[in-house]
């Protein structure tokens, strides 16, 4: 089963130092993966992570991006990502994904991502819960997130 600390990230932006993933234990977390160039990221997916973002506390939902570039690479960057975060106002931590041996990143294909947009949901203990590729209703996301909250936490240790 694919978790949090399956996250294959090069550097994470919009996040405080030593941020990671794991650091998220304890709380569901809404992973946006997207790209830059991509009009469903713009239009939906990434509205919908702002909007998860803004809905839900911030101690039971963590939201971050996962920008997982597979196609024009050349153009999207580390440096026209920051741009974009700015320009688009995306304040939850970005991370990228790192350049697999091919064109598809690692975290992409550790996950099975079919594309962007794709959203993953995690529940506390970090374990994948449900991946959706493409427009999901927000209502459907809401019901799910709101199953994994009304989970048990895990055990510290």
């Amino acid at each position: 089963m694919t978790s949090l600390t399956d996250l294959a990230i090069s550097e994470w932006l919009n996040a405080t130092p030593g941020f990671s993933a794991e650091s998220l234990r304890g709380r569901v977390v809404a992973a946006e993966a997207f790209q830059m160039l991509c009009p469903g990221c713009v239009s939906h997916g990434l509205p919908q992570a702002k909007a998860i973002r803004q809905i839900f506390p911030e101690s039971d939902v963590a939201v971050i991006g996962l920008h997982t570039v597979f196609e024009h690479h050349a153009a999207m960057t580390p440096v026209a990502l920051r741009a974009f975060l700015h320009e688009y106002r995306i304040s939850f931590p970005v991370g990228v994904d790192q350049p697999g041996a091919g064109a598809l990143p690692v975290t992409m294909g550790r996950f099975g991502l079919e594309g962007t947009p794709s959203l993953l949901l995690f529940d506390r203990a970090g374990s994948l819960r449900a991946r959706h590729f493409g427009q999901v209703h927000d209502m459907v996301i809401g019901a799910e997130i709101a199953v994994l909250l009304g989970e048990a936490a895990p055990a510290a240790g």
